[in-house]
């Protein structure tokens, strides 16, 4: 995922009634994930005149304190400008969480196309092979299957969205893959994992800077073994650094490009997730190809991570 590139303003198709597909742990994480910013006045202003299902199904998720304020706001006077505005503000904002949960298709269509670095699997082959690996936000697979490529005995693929991982099943279910990964239902949070579980934690473009998930990672890793975060967000780079992580970087191609699967796939993941980008658009139009380069769109190929021992 790219959602830090300053070129990816995407195009939300999602209503405010398509939050009713998380369950109440997600919500209730969601809610108190300090990087979404989203508060309960803004998520219950939002549900101003949506229907009593989803109103209760997402009041289910909260505390007892936190409810009492929930149920006063959704019933505020919203003009209908006032009313769209907040809509919108609170989808953007669980844009990529929706993403995950209704149509990780779509996720899958754009991480198949930003194709991750050949060096960083390959530094990393004498860490994974016949090594037990924990993927953690594993989303479709991405990094499960470059794990299982590179020798991995085992990899257990935690994701929060059963959805995504449904699909990440599919792409497991046969041999030789099918007796070495093993999909999960989790969240960084809490991972169903024992402690000293795994000897590798891997994480692909999902972590953000929270000591709780950290502690997470370290609980389930084995001593001695190792925290791998790839394509990791800049702004993270200063807390992880603090935190013991070392920071690898490999050079690309300036000229390299996003490979879509057709021309017809670049272009619904393009008008989706880099809707603002319209230069990137009359590109394919022009091309008519499934290649676009990363320089057009705003950002390189993934091409670091950050790792620490345990």
């Amino acid at each position: 995922m790219s959602s830090f590139n300053p070129f990816q303003i995407f195009n939300n198709p999602f209503e405010i009634e398509d939050l009713a597909i998380f369950d109440d742990f997600t919500l209730n994480r969601l809610l108190h994930d300090e990087s979404l910013q989203l508060s309960i006045e803004e998520l219950a202003s939002s549900l101003c005149n949506s229907s009593t299902a989803l109103i209760e199904h997402i009041e289910h998720a909260l505390s007892p304190q936190e409810r009492s304020q929930f149920r006063i706001l959704t019933h505020r006077h919203l003009t209908e400008d006032e009313l769209q505005t907040i809509r919108k503000q609170v989808l953007d904002k669980l844009f990529w969480e929706l993403i995950y949960w209704k149509h990780p298709d779509l996720y899958d269509e754009l991480t198949e196309g930003e194709q991750l670095h050949s060096s960083i699997f390959q530094s990393l082959q004498p860490d994974i092979h016949d090594k037990v690996v924990l993927d953690a936000a594993s989303g479709t697979g991405r990094a499960t299957l470059e794990c299982l490529r590179y020798g991995a005995r085992q990899v257990y693929a935690v994701d929060s969205s059963p959805a995504a991982l449904s699909i990440l099943a599919q792409k497991v279910a046969h041999p030789p893959a099918a007796d070495r990964a093993v999909t999960l239902q989790g969240c960084f949070e809490e991972l169903p994992l024992e402690n000293s579980t795994v000897d590798i934690s891997v994480s692909c473009s999902a972590f953000k800077a929270s000591e709780v998930c950290l502690m997470e990672l370290l609980r389930v890793t084995k001593p001695g073994g190792k925290i791998v975060l790839i394509w990791p967000r800049p702004e993270d780079y200063m807390w992880l650094a603090e935190r013991g992580f070392n920071y690898v970087s490999f050079s690309t191609n300036p000229d390299g490009c996003v490979h879509f699967r057709s021309f017809e796939s670049a272009l619904r993941c393009v008008s989706l997730f880099y809707a603002a980008n319209q230069a990137a658009i009359d590109y394919l139009y022009m091309a008519q190809q499934p290649e676009i380069p990363y320089a057009l769109l705003g950002f390189k190929q993934p091409s670091d991570y950050c790792w620490r021992n345990v």
